[in-house]
């Protein structure tokens, strides 16, 4: 079966990191552009982050930018979200994302495969 997992997400402080994980099954990940999104309660998704398939550039929505970082790790087959600083706006479920390039809008063009979402939450 061909897909996306995320993990690492759950409840942190303000303040606090959290580092997702993308991992792939059934295909190589080094193949595609990686993207990062999520979506709040109530509100649009939106793209937060995004790496070319050669790890090489990278995009930053400007709300996350400095705080977070895109990564990849194609021989673990593994693309990661290390976010700092985080900060109760960043409450949302993060969704990663396989397609072609790595676009100035901080997504991938012509996604393939999507995961199925990991919850961050941002509380005190």
């Amino acid at each position: 079966q061909l897909q996306l997992v995320e993990s690492g997400g759950g409840l942190v402080q303000p303040g606090g990191s959290l580092r997702l994980s993308c991992a792939a099954s059934g295909f190589t990940l080094e193949n595609y552009g990686i993207g990062w999104s999520r979506q709040a309660p109530g509100k649009e998704r939106e793209g937060v982050s995004c790496i070319s398939s050669s790890g090489l550039i990278t995009h930053y929505a400007d709300s996350v930018k400095g705080r977070f970082t895109i990564s990849r790790d194609n021989a673990k087959n593994s693309v990661y979200l290390q976010m700092n600083s985080l900060i109760p706006e960043d409450t949302a479920v993060y969704y990663c994302a396989a397609g072609d390039d790595c676009t100035g809008y901080s997504v991938v063009s012509r996604i393939r495969y999507w995961g199925q979402g990991a919850q961050v939450t941002v509380s005190s």
